[in-house]
């Protein structure tokens, strides 16, 4: 059954997207774009629609206008805009709600995939329309945000996030996002032995869309977790700016009942802007001296701005007393109490290697049973309020 339509007057785009859809495509007479949307909707006889492919080529502003009222008049179509001119159009067609844009020159497989996620886009709105599924202005539905931070890399913080993460994920199956925060250098897909076909870069492009969209650049792990994977280098996330990382959260926590978050290390602005959108904070350091002073440094940078006074869990990883410090030692430091100790362990590393988290893997070591204890501070305790202030809060404070 033809539920995609192409407008175009380039013959060379025609025999391509053909090709891409195997020839189940309803195409108008080969010129200018149509001047209303009932030529695009009357394309397939009366078949609802799932695609609408417009040439954008010397018309970009009569294309976004047709993608705009097409949004208007069915919801559930996914626009597909063809121009080689994505870096000017991009912000004005997420608005005006085209769903992607593809290169004129763009190959077989390249219209594939993104053909293929326009029918995948479609297909989860019309099923939204059906069912119901609530909307993200239904704030009484808002997710659960678990922010996990340290001072300093590598004191595990990726690890506690992993499990966390999985754990919550078999208390609520296909109900928990992880997002890899660490702009630059996150590793959370090693972590899950995960080889995600889109990224964080990709995850943030559909701001000005609905969370269907959303859901097409999710990888689905085997445990039932949903992730958003880091950029493959740092290059790639350069363009990630505070007002993505608040939408993307915003519009997970609207669709997902926990929403764990893989920060960088230390205060970033990345960071900065999660924490405004979290719940919870998970802070984690090492069992040492620069780990707890650090630790100490960011606690009071918190406590000054009165954020996560009651929200606050702290994870000492690595502990061991034979290496100086005793948990009384931590807890005087910090001036609070410490409320998990991960005692430091070989099935941690063996773990890490292997991609695959201890509360995945199951059994019953010390810290997989710390672990598990993180996991239930959250599936058996009421859900705390965003901890958001003024922007300008955080000037001065790191």
């Amino acid at each position: 059954m033809t539920r995609t339509v192409l407008a175009t007057a380039s013959a060379a785009l025609a025999q391509q997207v053909y090709d891409a859809t195997r020839g189940d495509l309803a195409a108008l007479p080969l010129g200018p774009l149509p001047q209303e949307t009932s030529a695009l909707l009357a394309a397939t006889g009366g078949e609802p629609l799932d695609v609408v492919v417009l040439d954008a080529a010397g018309a970009a502003e009569h294309a976004l206008a047709l993608a705009a009222h097409l949004g208007q008049e069915c919801p559930t179509i996914a626009v597909v805009l063809v121009s080689d001119e994505w870096a000017d159009l991009a912000r004005t067609a997420l608005t005006n709600g085209v769903l992607d844009i593809v290169r004129p020159d763009a190959s077989v497989p390249e219209l594939e995939l993104a053909l293929g996620r326009a029918r995948h886009v479609a297909q989860l709105r019309a099923h939204a329309a059906l069912t119901g599924a609530p909307g993200n202005d239904a704030a009484s539905n808002r997710g659960r945000v678990i922010s996990v931070a340290s001072p300093k890399g590598g004191v595990g913080k990726t690890t506690v996030s992993t499990n966390l993460a999985v754990g919550l994920a078999k208390a609520a199956p296909q109900s928990v996002v992880l997002v890899d925060l660490d702009i630059q250098f996150g590793d959370v897909a090693h972590a899950l032995n995960l080889t995600p076909e889109y990224t964080l870069v990709d995850a943030v492009r559909p701001a000005g869309h609905d969370a269907m969209v959303l859901k097409t650049y999710l990888t689905l792990h085997e445990t039932g977790l949903y992730v958003i994977c880091g950029a493959e280098n740092p290059a790639e996330a350069d363009g990630i700016n505070a007002e993505d990382v608040a939408n993307l959260l915003e519009l997970l926590a609207a669709e997902f009942r926990y929403v764990v978050v893989d920060t960088a290390p230390g205060m970033s602005e990345h960071t900065l802007v999660a924490m405004d959108h979290t719940n919870d904070l998970v802070m984690v350091t090492s069992m040492d001296v620069p780990g707890v002073r650090g630790l100490r440094k960011e606690l009071d940078t918190l406590t000054d701005l009165g954020m996560f006074t009651d929200a606050r869990h702290i994870v000492i990883n690595f502990a061991d007393p034979s290496r100086g410090l005793s948990a009384a030692d931590v807890r005087g430091t910090l001036g609070t109490d410490v409320d998990l100790l991960l005692p430091l362990s070989k099935a941690v590393p063996v773990s890490v290697n292997q991609g695959v988290p201890l509360l995945q893997s199951g059994g019953r070591g010390p810290v997989t049973k710390q672990l598990r204890r993180l996991v239930d501070r959250f599936t058996s305790s009421p859900v705390a309020e965003t901890r958001t202030g003024p922007r300008r809060s955080w000037v001065g404070a790191r």
